[in-house]
């Protein structure tokens, strides 16, 4: 039988773990509903709370819609519909796939015809991200503790110590962005889709903090994506063709 990275059975697995993470929020969701009424909390007042909640996450929606597309064309859809539905990110599932694919030899523009390499993929995305829930699950208290009594001896310390590792994260991903520079013009294209991404995040702010559109915070990521991926396309047609 060939391979394909949209056959009927992946959907059908990629639905089931779905189904059953969907079935855990509804479960707590009820559970949530009945303590809160149990507590004298009036319904009218729930009610405001789930309206505005489920709108709220149609913000963070679109950046995981947006990375499903874009992890399509070249995985299918079952396989970036599981792992961004239920656990993945896409600042994490597109650089794990990328980095596969280029160690060994592939590009993203093509669709996977092979089943061990989709394996290997998957492999690699998911085990790199079960590390998290690892450190999270046996080291947590263990470091929140420690972070804690730094704290306590110096606040000011243990403000530069949280913003180190957060800049350590993004220096991270500013490797990839870089990294393909040496290759002339064509390697600036990310260079300059993350600048002209972060010209839009900033105008957001602006509007935030001197318009006060304060609605406009939840919003701000995925429109500087759309914007962005927006920007990429003239610009690589435009330097592509220079």
């Amino acid at each position: 039988m060939e391979f394909s990275v949209n056959h009927p059975a992946l959907f059908w697995l990629a639905a089931l773990v779905i189904l059953y993470v969907l079935g855990q929020s509804v479960f707590f969701l009820v559970k949530a509903w009945r303590r809160a009424r149990e507590l004298g909390i009036s319904a009218d007042r729930l009610r405001s709370v789930v309206t505005g909640s489920a709108l709220f996450t149609i913000a963070p929606a679109v950046g995981v819609l947006l990375g499903m597309i874009s992890l399509s064309k070249f995985l299918g859809l079952p396989l970036p519909w599981l792992r961004l539905s239920v656990l993945g990110a896409l600042t994490y599932e597109l650089p794990a796939a990328a980095s596969v694919a280029k160690i060994l030899g592939l590009s993203m523009e093509q669709q996977v015809g092979d089943a061990t390499v989709y394996i290997s993929i998957a492999w690699v995305m998911t085990l790199g991200i079960l590390s998290g829930i690892l450190i999270i699950l046996f080291f947590q208290k263990r470091m929140e503790q420690r972070l804690h009594r730094v704290k306590e001896k110096d606040a000011k310390w243990s403000a530069i110590l949280m913003d180190a590792l957060f800049m350590g994260m993004i220096a991270a991903f500013l490797g990839m962005v870089f990294a393909d520079i040496r290759m002339g013009l064509p390697g600036w294209i990310p260079v300059f889709v993350m600048l002209f991404s972060a010209l839009i995040m900033a105008i957001c702010g602006l509007l935030v903090k001197k318009l006060k559109l304060t609605w406009l915070e939840n919003y701000a990521m995925p429109i500087s994506m759309l914007g962005a991926m927006a920007f990429a396309i003239p610009l690589t047609r435009w330097i592509g063709g220079a």
